[in-house]
């Protein structure tokens, strides 16, 4: 059991956008807590905006965003492929 649990309100959020840059409609991953557990969205970009905004998201940088996508091809393939594979 955790002593000191955090609330569900104070849990980061975290956004990996996925479309490019110029797309009327962003397509975009959104994750709370966890930036591994995510579910996929699509929103107009003023949308997307404001959804930023009041969700206070931490957008993903390539760093985080290669680490999560190692671990998803290591649960799918059993093992880490690099990117010589």
């Amino acid at each position: 059991m955790n002593p000191n649990p955090q609330r569900f309100d104070q849990l980061p959020r975290y956004v990996r956008v996925r479309s490019e840059p110029d797309a009327t409609f962003v397509e975009f991953d959104f994750a709370i807590g966890y930036p591994d557990l995510f579910v996929e969205l699509v929103l107009p970009r003023e949308a997307f905006t404001r959804f930023c905004e009041q969700n206070r998201v931490r957008h993903m940088d390539a760093r985080m965003a290669e680490a999560i996508d190692a671990d998803m091809e290591k649960w799918r393939y059993g093992e880490s492929r690099g990117p010589a594979d």
